[in-house]
């Protein structure tokens, strides 16, 4: 037992540098075993990390051999997901454990690119993910997902089959009307047809449920805020001032209905130039950071304007499902581990160890 407490000790007084860096590694220990040259230790993790793992093992053996050289270490690292808390009065979707919005309150920020290849990363993660295009006077998800002419199919003539693009699940009221024909409906009209969209499709069993919401604090918004159990929010920015105040109306709109916004990723921090590789800060700079600061919110990542992320979107092929190893699906990854990583310590209390030891009282060796 004195062995064990002191490797929990030992992990708990370190930070890992592929760990996200809001939360203690320790805290998600569930057992540890310590037998002649052989140290067991069981990890299970409450957000998506198969991008992790490898580098976090690696570091995890540097860290034990200090104490233990040339022992046999058995490091296991499983993730387990689960669904949090939503708004009271909100009836739950059976299927859906978790419902991330992605807002921006402006157009043009990437907020659609953002949704789409977030929801790829978690998919690529370890996670069963699902994105719902909730722009019903301009869908763009069927197209950025490569299945502008996809219909959904009914087996009981009562509920949708989601359409399965990239290994998510999709819907979208594009993928139900013609691309060429105007949805000329008023608010009302149109907070229904979501809700009606959210409600009657049958999700299959999804870890989170990606929302891409249009721009503004309107109908759409409210609708979404008030009739479905939506569990936190994204906000997408770019650096400049403009982008930047409509971000902060987003921000203030999830507030008043009590949705947590779980970070900001800025868009278009730098410009890459696919001739030279020079970047430059076209849009201004440290716009997400501030956003971040003067909100109390992370900073879940930063992208750059690429020309390849959206010839690739136009393409039907985003990013993190055409190179998944690239530096940008890399960023979108991180951003999807940022995001699950903050989003597993809503309302948790992480102060006791799996093993029952209290580590609230601990300090660095």
């Amino acid at each position: 037992m004195l062995e064990q407490q002191t490797l929990l000790e030992l992990i708990g007084s370190r930070s890992f540098a592929s760990f996200p860096a809001n939360l203690k590694l320790v805290d998600f220990i569930t057992q540890t075993d310590i037998k002649g040259g052989s140290v067991e230790v069981d990890i299970r993790l409450p957000f998506p990390c198969e991008g992790l793992i490898g580098s976090l093992k690696e570091e995890l053996n540097a860290c034990l051999s200090e104490k233990w050289p040339g022992a046999n270490f058995n490091i296991v690292i499983k993730q387990h997901l689960v669904a949090y808390e939503t708004k009271a009065g909100v009836a739950p979707l059976s299927q859906v454990k978790n419902i991330i919005a992605v807002a921006s309150g402006k157009g043009g920020v990437g907020k659609s690119t953002t949704s789409v290849n977030l929801a790829l990363a978690l998919q690529k993660e370890g996670a069963k993910v699902g994105i719902l295009d909730a722009d019903i006077y301009g869908p763009s998800i069927p197209i950025m997902l490569g299945i502008p002419e996809a219909r959904p199919t009914s087996n009981d003539k009562k509920t949708i089959l989601p359409l399965n693009a990239h290994g998510i699940e999709a819907m979208s009221i594009g993928f139900l009307v013609d691309e060429k024909q105007a949805m000329v409906w008023r608010g009302p009209m149109a907070s229904s047809a979501l809700q009606q969209i959210v409600r009657d499709t049958q999700w299959g069993e999804l870890d989170y449920l990606i929302i891409d919401l249009p721009p503004g604090t309107g109908d759409i918004q409210l609708t979404m805020a008030q009739k479905i159990p939506v569990t936190a929010a994204v906000i997408v920015t770019t650096p400049q001032d403009l982008a930047l105040a409509d971000a902060k109306k987003a921000i203030t709109m999830f507030e008043k209905v009590s949705i947590p916004v779980m970070g900001v990723v800025e868009n278009m921090a730098t410009h890459i130039c696919n001739q030279c590789g020079h970047q430059e800060a076209i849009f201004g700079e440290g716009g997400g950071q501030y956003l971040s600061e003067d909100y109390d919110i992370p900073l879940l990542g930063q992208l750059p304007l690429s020309m390849s992320i959206r010839e690739l979107l136009d393409a039907g092929t985003p990013t993190v499902a055409d190179d998944p190893d690239s530096e940008i699906s890399h960023i979108y990854r991180e951003i999807a581990r940022n995001l699950t990583a903050n989003l597993s310590v809503l309302g948790k209390d992480f102060s006791k160890g799996a093993q029952g030891i209290d580590i609230s009282t601990w300090k660095p060796a």
